[in-house]
């Protein structure tokens, strides 16, 4: 919902350490690479307890998320990172809440479970959606740094990261924000499919 408002703080921020990393010669895809594989370790160390150790693990991945597409727009950003940078979130998302449920099956696993379905949700609406613009030739004027085209929607970026965040300071918690943050993916879902009928039934010749 405010990741357009947030981008160009998230440049400002970003861009002193990306140029730094660029001129060592670390590209994008290191990052998004590197960034996937520290934001696993949360999944085992939810699964312990270490609620603040995962924390600083989902962040430190965030951080990278926001650092290769800064690293690659100093150059020439591909088609190759675009995928990498989508697919990997996507994946890394719903491993939060399997860490939660690992860590107490008994009261987490089912608020898990719905959280991850309505990442399903959104994920899979927002891919959709990015193929299909992509092949009618169409551009997100909001966010016009993104490989992919990017639908926005209540449950953005900044959104999952803080709740991500709530979870991991307040772990008893979780079901609650688990239902409520998937409430929230949902209307998204829901609105998503909303625009995706509205925009593609227009003067559309695209095979179903």
């Amino acid at each position: 919902m405010i990741d357009a408002a947030l981008i160009p703080l998230q440049q400002r921020l970003l861009n002193p350490l990306a140029q730094r990393l660029a001129k060592r010669g670390i590209g994008a895809d290191q990052i998004t690479l590197a960034g996937f594989g520290i934001g696993i370790l949360a999944v085992p160390a939810l699964a312990a307890g270490l609620f603040g150790l995962a924390l600083v693990f989902i962040l430190l991945n965030r951080v990278a998320d926001g650092l290769d597409g800064a690293v690659a727009r100093l150059g020439t950003p591909t088609d190759r990172g675009a995928f990498l940078d989508i697919t990997l979130d996507f994946l890394f998302y719903p491993l939060v809440p399997l860490g939660f449920a690992l860590a107490d099956p008994a009261q987490n696993a089912l608020p898990a479970a719905v959280l991850i379905t309505a990442f399903v949700g959104t994920g899979s609406s927002f891919l959709a959606f990015a193929a299909i613009a992509a092949q009618r030739g169409q551009t997100p004027q909001a966010y016009p740094t993104k490989g992919i085209y990017y639908l926005g929607g209540l449950t953005e970026g900044a959104e999952t990261i803080a709740v991500l965040t709530a979870m991991c300071l307040l772990p008893g918690a979780f079901p609650v924000l688990a239902l409520v943050f998937s409430a929230a993916c949902a209307i998204t879902t829901v609105t998503r499919w909303a625009q995706g009928w509205r925009v593609f039934g227009q003067n559309s010749d695209i095979d179903r």
